[in-house]
């Protein structure tokens, strides 16, 4: 439904400029933009915003006609953004924002309580022997632990890192980690295809590794040994005296 024109709240455009130069700063209301109907008898007037941390932004001055009368009424002035104004960011909950790799000392993570990651741990039954052999053997005790889905995508993230069986060092390695002294299976359903690397003399020290990773630092391979080379006949020959 299209709102019918108001020419009193039209002509107003000089009242409509006087309410935006009072409360704008001096010299930052520019040129009249148009006016637009809101509804019967309410409009709004634009003008540019010359301020330059505002590139893009208006002046909204609304103004309101009582019925039957000959004089508009302002009824709020404030500055909106145009199609081409610079806005911030949308609002991203803390929750959200943050990536891997963010946390830092001190940092507490908010608690998720719908996690697709997790799931419910060991409860106790009751049972003392149960109970401890179940939390021995499995290593549960916690609220919760990784879901079927929580081990998919941390096994994937790592198969694809550098710790993987294509990160550029195992793309050069002489052996794969599974025959290594200082490779460590991993517990549980991820031991098929991880480890963690103890050897200190290996960039990978103290990550999962997958066990087609590898590097140079393998137990079981050898660097070349250098190639024999003969020296040849001495350029100067200091073994001798000369006589003058």
């Amino acid at each position: 439904m299209v709102t019918k024109s108001d020419a009193v709240i039209s002509a107003a455009v000089d009242q409509a400029r006087e309410a935006a130069l009072s409360i704008a700063e001096p010299g930052t209301v520019g040129d009249h933009l148009g006016m637009q109907m809101e509804q019967e008898r309410l409009g709004t007037h634009y003008f540019v915003c010359t301020a330059p941390a505002y590139v893009g932004w208006r002046w909204a001055v609304s103004m309101a006609r009582a019925p039957r009368a000959k004089q508009a009424t302002v009824c709020e002035t404030n500055l909106v953004p145009g199609d081409d104004a610079l806005l911030s960011p949308e609002w991203v909950p803390y929750a959200e924002r943050l990536k891997p790799g963010d946390l830092g000392a001190g940092d507490v993570l908010p608690y998720q309580e719908d996690d697709p990651n997790l799931e419910p741990g060991f409860e106790a039954t009751g049972e003392e022997d149960v109970d401890a052999m179940a939390i021995y053997e499995l290593g549960l005790g916690r609220p919760r632990v990784l879901s079927a889905e929580g081990r998919e995508v941390a096994a994937q993230r790592w198969f694809d890192g550098d710790k993987g069986p294509t990160g550029p060092v195992a793309a050069k390695a002489p052996a794969p980690c599974r025959s290594c002294g200082y490779f460590l299976p991993m517990a549980g359903a991820l031991r098929t295809v991880f480890g963690v690397c103890a050897n200190a003399w290996s960039p990978s020290d103290g990550s999962v590794v997958a066990l087609d990773h590898g590097c140079g630092a393998h137990s079981e391979v050898d660097a070349p040994a250098p190639e024999p080379h003969e020296i040849g006949e001495p350029v100067l020959d200091d073994s001798r005296l000369e006589i003058v």
